[in-house]
C-alpha cells in the first residue's frame, strides 16, 4: 500500500526531497558548517586511506601477479621459511610459556626475584638485543665461535647460512616474547580457585595428573587465544627478520612480510609486495576468525 502511494505522487516525493536537500545545504544549516569543517579531514581520509585501498584491492585481483609470484622460487622459499618461523617459534614458545607459568606461580621471595628477572628481555628494545646476537654470532669475534674453537669444533659462519639464520631467529624470538606470554598464562593460572588443587591433593594426584585434570582444562581457553594472537603478530613480524639477516644470505632467509618490502621497495614492483599480502590475508582472516569465536 506504501508502494502504491509513492507510486501515484512522485511529484510529492521528488518535491519534498529536493526541499530536504536544500535545507541540509542551505548556507544557513549547520549541516553545511560541519561539513566545511570537516573537509581536511575528509580529504586526508580519501588521500591516504581510501584510495590507497582501493589501490591495493585493485592490484591484488591481478591474475598475472600471482603467476609471477608463484613462479618465483624466493617467493616459494620464502612461503616454507614463513611456516617454519610462525609454527615453530609460536608453538614453542607459548609451551614454554604453559610449563614455566607453574614454575612461577609461587609466592616465595626467589620466585619473585627470578620473575623480575625473566622480564627483562620482553623490556629490553628490539635493537639493542638483535645487535647483541648478531655480535654473539659474528664469524670474526663472536663470543659462539670463541666456545666452538675452545671445544675444538672450529669456527662457523653462523648467519651465512638459511637454516642456522632461521633458527637464530626463532631464538631471538622465543627470548624476546616468551616472558610477555608467560605472565598472561601465569595471570590465568593463578585465577584457578585453588580449592580444586586441594581436593586433588586430598585423593592423591600427582603433580602430572593434577596437571592434566585440573590445571590445562582450565588454561586451555586462554592457551588457543594466545595462540592465535601470537600467530597472528609472528606472521606480520617485519622488524626482527629484517635486522637480524634483511633476508640474507641470498634472499633465503625472508618471511612474508620482508619479501612484501623487498618488492615493493628494492624492487619497485608495488603490484607484487601487495601480491605477497594478498596471499597471506586468508590465512591472517582465519585466525581472526577463530580468535573472535572463542572470546564470545
Amino acid at each position: 500500500m506504501a508502494s502504491g502511494l509513492v507510486s501515484a505522487n512522485p511529484r510529492g516525493l521528488i518535491s519534498r526531497s529536493m526541499t530536504a536537500a536544500a535545507v541540509i545545504l542551505s548556507p544557513r544549516s549547520r549541516n553545511v558548517q560541519g561539513l566545511l569543517f570537516s573537509l581536511p579531514l575528509i580529504v586526508l581520509f580519501l588521500a591516504f586511506v581510501a584510495y590507497p585501498l582501493y589501490f591495493e584491492v585493485t592490484q591484488a585481483l591481478d591474475r598475472y601477479t600471482y603467476e609471477v609470484l608463484f613462479n618465483d622460487p624466493i617467493y616459494v622459499q620464502t612461503i616454507v621459511n614463513t611456516l617454519v618461523y610462525v609454527g615453530i617459534a609460536v608453538n614453542l614458545k607459548l609451551f614454554l610459556a604453559l610449563l614455566l607459568s607453574g614454575v612461577l606461580d609461587d609466592d616465595s621471595r626467589s620466585t619473585r626475584f627470578l620473575s623480575a628477572i625473566f622480564l627483562l628481555p620482553w623490556a629490553i628494545p628490539v635493537l639493542p638485543g638483535i645487535l647483541s646476537v648478531r655480535w654473539m654470532m659474528s664469524s670474526q669475534w663472536g663470543i659462539l665461535n670463541l666456545i666452538s674453537e675452545d671445544l675444538g669444533l672450529g669456527t662457523h659462519h653462523w648467519l651465512a647460512s638459511r637454516w642456522t639464520a632461521l633458527t637464530a631467529l626463532i631464538i631471538f624470538h622465543i627470548w624476546k616474547y616468551l616472558p610477555f606470554w608467560t605472565v598472561i598464562i601465569l595471570a590465568a593460572r593463578r585465577g584457578i580457585p585453588r580449592q580444586l588443587y586441594e581436593a586433588g591433593a586430598i585423593d592423591g594426584a600427582s603433580t602430572f595428573q593434577t596437571f592434566r585434570y585440573i590445571s590445562f582444562p582450565l588454561l586451555a581457553g586462554i592457551y588457543l587465544i594466545c595462540s592465535l594472537l601470537s600467530m597472528v603478530f609472528t606472521m606480520g613480524d617485519f622488524t626482527n627478520v629484517w635486522l637480524m639477516t634483511g633476508g640474507a644470505p641470498g634472499d633465503s632467509t625472508h618471511v612474508l612480510a620482508t619479501l612484501a618490502y623487498r618488492y615493493t621497495f628494492r624492487l619497485g614492483k608495488i603490484d607484487w609486495g601487495v601480491g605477497v599480502f594478498a596471499t597471506a590475508l586468508p590465512v591472517t582472516l582465519l585466525f581472526i576468525f577463530i580468535l573472535i569465536r572463542k572470546i564470545r
